[in-house]
């Protein structure tokens, strides 16, 4: 898929969905190593266990004290193993059908290509000099056989036009950022270094965000 955009420097705000939810799946061992994960279906440990239940508890407050019906929403999540565990454990502690929500291919997590299983620190002694163009320009380098966030903006933006009521979606810490940079209209130099915590629920309601 080619870019959304090349010599730009803001995002455009493509889509303005009226209710989003967005969850980042729970920590995977990778994760706490520092290593590089995208596509790899690396799964939950026991802390990610425990966000993703904790995150279901803070969504099903939420929901409680805005008289909210989880019904009207749609539960969407990234095909892979460590999303859909998230969102089961999220679902069973809001109390609602573990398995009811749909599979989404392209909110699939951006894919490092030949990268995926190492950490930025073994790749400074093998690839320096591309560790090094990737410290400069994070949102258009891509990694050999992978994609740059440049290049996600463009899955992503074509999943977010296709957003037409309220919804709760598990995915990913790289589509997280790009699609926060699309519905503020972002920098893109911001986007790749957006925080993206594993134990907090982002609300977009409004054109306006906020974490619980």
């Amino acid at each position: 898929m080619q870019p959304l955009l090349s010599m730009t420097t803001c995002l455009p705000k493509l889509h303005d969905p009226e209710f989003l939810v967005f969850i980042r799946h729970g920590q995977t061992d990778w994760n706490a190593e520092g290593r590089m994960q995208g596509q790899m279906d690396i799964p939950l440990n026991a802390t990610g266990e425990s966000q993703a239940r904790n995150n279901g508890e803070r969504l099903k407050a939420f929901f409680q004290s805005e008289d909210l019906d989880p019904a009207v929403f749609e539960f969407v999540a990234s095909p892979l193993g460590r999303t859909r565990k998230t969102m089961e454990l999220l679902r069973t502690s809001m109390g609602l059908e573990a398995q009811s929500y749909r599979l989404e291919d392209q909110v699939k997590e951006i894919t490092f290509g030949q990268w995926e299983g190492s950490t930025l620190e073994e790749l400074a002694d093998t690839a320096p000099d591309l560790v090094q163009a990737r410290r400069e320009d994070k949102w258009a380098f891509q990694p050999p056989g992978g994609e740059s966030y440049e290049m996600l903006t463009g899955r992503i933006g074509t999943w977010l036009r296709t957003v037409d009521r309220p919804s709760v979606v598990v995915a990913h810490g790289g589509v997280f950022r790009v699609l926060r940079g699309l519905l503020e209209g972002m920098e893109v130099v911001r986007v790749p270094k957006l925080d993206v915590p594993q134990d907090k629920v982002f609300i977009w309601r409004n054109s306006g965000f906020s974490w619980i």
